[in-house]
């Protein structure tokens, strides 16, 4: 396996065990940041956690604080923007994974986005809320959480839960991540920013 290789097994690995976290936790959460620690240096620094820890990964997450409660991800970006914009790490995180709530939509509900942003197109935060606002509102919107992580050596992965329906909601099954094209680039680029932020 070559260096890439690794580091995108690594990040999948990191980024399934925090969905696997945040599922246990349930829906309806504000977004939160995992930082991403080689796992030989969590356990040279806290051998009484070597049982809890899979060894077998090069990397950890480490769960951080809830992020405030005015910042709620998909429903508030710039927020979230502003505070990405003010997270740095110490040298010791080699990367990070973030997971928020979204909406996603089906493909044919475009037309109904373009019709909401279309008067406000002058105005870039009056259309994104706008543009909010009719997703959260179509008939055919469902939940999903977004999982974005990064690595410092520049590897990125996004991947999408989406929440089940009452109909088909079963607590014994497989945890399903998917992932498309150009997903979250801008959160990619976000996250990326926060790693060669400088500590206070």
């Amino acid at each position: 396996m070559n260096p890439e290789q690794w580091a995108a097994s690594a990040l999948y690995r990191c980024i399934r065990e925090v969905a696997e976290y945040v599922d246990g936790e349930g829906w309806d959460r504000p977004p939160q940041m995992f930082a991403l620690v080689p796992t030989v240096d969590l356990v040279a620094a806290e051998p009484s956690l070597l049982d809890q820890l899979d060894q077998e990964n090069a990397l950890t997450p480490i769960a951080q604080e809830p992020f405030p409660e005015d910042i709620m991800g998909e429903a508030d970006a710039m927020a979230l923007d502003e505070f990405l914009g003010t997270t740095s790490w110490p040298s010791a995180v080699e990367g990070c994974v973030l997971v928020q709530q979204i909406v996603v939509l089906p493909p044919d509900a475009e037309q109904t986005l373009d019709e909401a942003i279309a008067p406000l197109l002058a105005d870039r935060d009056a259309a994104d809320r706008a543009g909010r606002r009719a997703a959260v509102s179509h008939p055919e919107r469902r939940e999903a959480r977004l999982f974005v992580g990064v690595l410092r050596d520049g590897t990125s992965l996004s991947l999408i839960q989406v929440r089940p329906s009452a109909d088909d909601e079963d607590p014994f099954a497989d945890l399903e991540l998917r992932t498309a094209p150009d997903l979250a680039t801008n959160l990619v680029e976000a996250l990326r920013n926060t790693l060669e932020n400088e500590t206070d």
